[in-house]
């Protein structure tokens, strides 16, 4: 059982991606009602409060923080193995908001997205130094848009060039782990604009493989999180 929050305030784009635009968030007597992609994946976000997808959200640190505290405290999620939060890019009111409303419930850890080029690993620099002062554990960073392999001639071409070496070298340089590296796949966007899964769409392509592994990864990450905790009860 799985739960998705959104707490990208200002550019919720997981109800597009999920494929859920135009549904709407229904109050029971036991809260917020979570919208359903399947029955062991609900999900929340701002996106469902808005009367259309083009609304702006034009809204001060306190209402965001206010908002993401109403969806950690109201939605009904039931009993879930896994929450997962998408946060907007940087470490500004969001990534604080969260910290903090979570604080005793011994988050697993983050995951950092990043893409090879140097422009992109200085922001995420920036992220892995927030998430050591804050005492966030940190799962790894996965490199996306890693070099494009025509479906042609299988040959590999770097679109955005790892100037500095990219994820695997600021890795090795922060002590980080890196999950996995996922290609540049074109599917990959028509599957999210559609709101399709990309794993249904493209079973064969490297990018999915690649996925798999890097789920695979997080979740024996947070078994063997799990099991040193219980040794420590």
């Amino acid at each position: 059982q799985v739960a998705l929050l959104d707490i990208d305030i200002c550019g919720p784009s997981i109800p597009k991606m999920m494929g859920l635009e135009g549904e709407q968030v229904h109050q029971s007597g036991s809260g917020w009602s979570p919208v359903y992609v399947e029955e062991n994946l609900g999900v929340m976000s701002v996106g469902f409060l808005l009367s259309s997808p083009d609304d702006a959200v034009i809204w001060r640190g306190p209402k965001k923080n206010g908002l993401i505290k109403q969806f950690l405290r109201d939605v009904d999620w039931g009993v879930i193995d896994y929450l997962i939060i998408d946060t907007p890019p940087g470490t500004s009111d969001e990534h604080l908001s969260i910290v903090q409303y979570l604080g005793a419930a011994h988050i697993d850890g983050v995951v950092i997205i990043t893409t090879p080029q140097e422009v992109s690993l200085q922001d995420v620099r920036k992220e892995i130094n927030f998430c050591h002062k804050v005492k966030l554990p940190i799962i790894g960073v996965v490199e996306n848009m890693s070099g494009f392999v025509c479906p042609k001639c299988k040959n590999e071409s770097q679109i955005f060039p790892p100037t500095t070496g990219g994820a695997e070298k600021m890795c090795q340089n922060l002590n980080v782990s890196l999950l996995g590296k996922v290609p540049l796949d074109p599917q990959i966007g028509r599957s999210c604009d559609k709101g399709q899964s990309f794993f249904s769409e493209a079973p064969e392509s490297p990018a999915t493989s690649s996925y798999r592994n890097i789920i695979q990864r997080i979740q024996e990450y947070c078994d063997q999180r799990h099991l040193q905790e219980e040794k420590i009860i």
